[in-house]
């Protein structure tokens, strides 16, 4: 009779139990190596165990750490993408302000639920100097092309003259943005501060309380219709 007893496996970042698959599972350990280590300092090695995985199974789902910081990066701002053609769609019948109050808000929710706040990764020196920030500096780009793009269809006089819209679509990106930073300070991103955040968006564009009011409450009407919104 084999009397040998299996060597216990690495205890495992998530449960077996989890619905989570294992290509999230890496993601997941790296994310929180990658914000509270640095991607550098971080090593695949590091990654794996906190997985609970062989290092070399970990090469079975990505190609190696630059892999796994680019999808990272492209889920701080992809699902906000996607989304853009939808919106300008479902606010056709109503107000540029409500288009980019929606905008907006769903900019925060992606911001607010990306894993281990990952979206302070895209301000790290070592992540913009890495290759893999190139295709999420072309992603994001998008982004602001669709802020501002919106933005110049409701900016009041003066700032209407002022930036071109790709700027103007970068500053509102800068507010939105203030997510990340609220996150890192143990601030927890609700309604509330979801709401304030897309209103300061649309006072930066010189729109009037009243008609920032109207858009709010048109916006939450069709921000249930998007998928993956609360």
């Amino acid at each position: 009779m084999n009397t040998q007893r299996a060597h216990p496996g690495r205890p495992r970042l998530v449960p077996a139990t989890t619905t989570a698959t294992p290509h999230d599972q890496v993601l997941h350990a790296a994310a929180r190596l990658f914000v509270t280590k640095g991607f550098a300092a971080t090593s695949t090695r590091e990654i794996a165990e906190k997985v609970g995985i062989r290092q070399a199974s970990l090469y079975y789902h990505f190609a190696g750490k630059d892999e796994i910081l680019a999808e990272l990066l492209q889920r701080s701002v992809r699902p906000t993408v996607d989304k853009v053609e939808q919106i300008e769609r479902l606010a056709a019948s109503e107000t540029h302000e409500t288009a980019l109050y929606v905008l907006a808000s769903v900019d925060v929710h992606t911001l607010a639920e990306a894993p281990h706040n990952i979206g302070v990764l895209a301000t790290l020196p070592d992540v913009t100097s890495s290759g893999a920030y190139d295709a999420f500096r072309s992603t994001r780009a998008e982004l602001a092309d669709a802020y501002g793009r919106l933005a110049a269809q409701v900016a009041g006089p003066g700032i209407a003259d002022g930036p071109e819209p790709r700027h103007l679509g970068e500053m509102l990106m800068h507010l939105v943005e203030v997510v990340t930073s609220l996150r890192g300070i143990g601030v927890t991103i609700d309604h509330a501060t979801a709401d304030a955040i897309a209103s300061t968006c649309l006072r930066a564009c010189g729109i009037s309380d009243d008609r920032i009011a109207t858009a709010a409450t048109s916006a939450a009407r069709l921000v249930g219709r998007l998928p993956d919104m609360p």
